[in-house]
């Protein structure tokens, strides 16, 4: 055993000093992946609160619509533009992208009925209206704002409601959180696959490999070194991408880490596997590089790195979730989101762990010292 355990040990430290000189494979490992957190970050990792940027034209002289306009100021939800002054000015604003929308109170906006006594009024709103999405929820807040005002000012009993009997415990998940896991996925697939596909082909034309063919060693503690020594680089750069997450992005991680670490080492496990194959038996990196993005890029668009697999075709999906990339994202989404037990995890890990018998056994058939 220790014939076996002394020179693995040895090739780990020799990996891991090789890896650590190596500034492109620092930059593509640990730093490349930092920057799509970062963008992803900056897009996702906002407040979930809904916010809007508009102008207010005040033209009426009534108690109601000053003391109306200086909530609105207060309010979280509307971010008013006081150097809008005209409509113009707005609709400029609102071609350009810089504000969502123009609020106009007429001159008789809060004057007192005749009848009811009461304040009355109609609030013009001047939107874009191709954008789809905003719009909608725009007028769907400013509705419920005015259903508050007139249950206040003239109370009523709805002839219909709604009565909740139940209610179920659930997870708010914010975009970010959502994603996070996609682009822990990305980064194992970096990880995994650039790293051996780039170093090896490097290795074999130097002829490091051939020298070491003259030792003792084998192929199967080679291979089994260099997967070990690439475990835990794993640990490290997904570390700092969790301490990130967590610090600077707010990431709300309901799992354990003490089911997510090994989780995400057998994703590493898995994925050095097809770039373990593809760097042991490519004798170039012009070889290799075509085979790597024929598995990669189906992996970084399918799996659910970048968006959720539930808008594709339901036909896509069926083949995206046997991806070896998709149990990962997928089990790391739901012990990072949903707190999942070590039971659920089961079928994602069955299938990690099938497609590791399958690529190591390939790893081990096609890789060559020269």
């Amino acid at each position: 055993m220790r014939t076996v355990i002394t020179p693995v040990a040895a090739l780990i430290r020799v990996a891991l000093r090789r890896f650590f000189r190596d500034r492109t494979a620092l930059f593509f490992t640990i730093i490349f992946p930092l920057i799509f957190l970062f963008i992803f970050g900056g897009l996702f990792g906002k407040s979930n609160n809904v916010s809007f940027n508009v102008a207010v034209l005040n033209h009426a002289n009534t108690p109601f619509a000053t003391n109306f306009v200086a909530q609105l100021k207060k309010s979280k939800v509307f971010k008013i533009k006081s150097s809008v002054h005209t409509i113009e000015q707005g609709t400029t604003l609102i071609d350009e992208g810089q504000m969502d929308a123009i609020l106009v109170l007429p001159p008789s906006f809060g004057a007192l009925s005749p009848t009811g006594h009461i304040p009355t009024g109609t609030l013009e709103v001047y939107e874009n209206a191709s954008n789809t999405q905003e719009t909608p929820v725009l007028t769907s807040v400013l509705q419920s704002i005015f259903g508050q005002i007139n249950n206040t000012l003239k109370p009523y009993t709805p002839p219909f409601t709604v009565v909740t009997k139940t209610s179920i415990q659930g997870y708010v998940v914010s975009p970010f959180d959502y994603i996070f896991s996609g682009l822990l996925g990305f980064s194992i697939l970096g990880l995994g696959i650039f790293g051996p596909t780039n170093a090896f082909p490097e290795l074999r034309k130097q002829g490091i490999l051939r020298r070491l063919r003259t030792t003792p060693l084998s192929s199967a503690m080679f291979i089994t070194s260099n997967a070990i020594s690439y475990m835990l680089i794993g640990v490290i750069s997904l570390g700092i991408m969790m301490a990130i997450g967590i610090l600077v992005f707010h990431l709300n991680m309901r799992g354990s880490y003490l089911l997510l670490v090994p989780f995400l080492i057998l994703g590493v496990f898995e994925l050095f596997g097809f770039g373990m194959a593809i760097g042991g038996w490519a004798r170039s990196q012009q070889e290799a590089a075509p085979l790597t993005n024929i598995i990669v890029f189906p992996m970084m668009f399918l799996s659910g790195t970048f968006f959720p697999t539930y808008l594709m075709p339901q036909w896509l999906q069926s083949i995206a979730q046997y991806l070896p990339l998709s149990p990962v994202i997928d089990g790391a989404r739901r012990i990072i989101t949903q707190n999942s037990a070590p039971a659920a995890l089961l079928p994602d890990i069955g299938l990690m762990a099938l497609w590791c018998a399958v690529i190591y056994v390939i790893a081990f058939r096609v890789f060559r010292w020269e």
